[in-house]
């Protein structure tokens, strides 16, 4: 009889490891499956703003060379270091306003010019500045920029995104 209540009572503990084993790895696996499909919509919104928004402003349609513009991109640099460079840096660190690692391949030219030339009537409208907003908690002041200065400062953000 004791030899039955001992095999029983090894049985009932190695099915009990057995269950919270594949318990442990059903849970793991949910939690890669949250993650994917996390990452993935992440990436539908960003490839969706790429494709679709150009924001609020005047800029409906930017011719954007394959290669990039030195001197603009110079003249933008200049601009970064007076304008920019206080609130937001080059790479994906968050300062005050997001980091601009990127930046020019998650939104359009006419979307990163016209906030960067019309912040407030783009954070009062637009749903993907108004998103970065509720991310960073302060609004991106008005820094007067002109069609020109905001043209120069996108080609810089693309030279710092790689474009050569």
């Amino acid at each position: 009889m004791k030899s039955i209540k001992n095999v029983t009572l090894k049985t009932l503990a190695v099915l009990a490891g057995v269950i919270v084993f594949y318990a442990c790895g059903s849970s793991e696996q949910k939690k890669e499956e949250t993650t994917d499909s996390k990452t993935l919509v992440k990436e539908a919104e960003e490839v969706k703003a790429e494709d679709n928004s150009k924001g609020v402003g005047k800029f409906t349609h930017v011719d954007v060379s394959p290669t990039l513009d030195k001197q603009m991109a110079d003249a933008g640099k200049k601009i970064y270091d007076v304008k920019c460079s206080a609130c937001h840096r080059l790479t994906d660190e968050k300062l005050v306003g997001p980091g601009w690692k990127n930046v020019t391949k998650t939104r359009t030219a006419e979307w990163i010019m016209n906030f960067a030339t019309n912040p407030d009537e783009m954070l009062d409208t637009d749903a993907i500045a108004q998103g970065l907003l509720e991310e960073c908690l302060v609004r991106m002041p008005n820094q007067g920029l002109s069609d020109d200065d905001a043209r120069h400062v996108y080609e810089f953000m693309r030279e710092n995104d790689g474009v050569k």
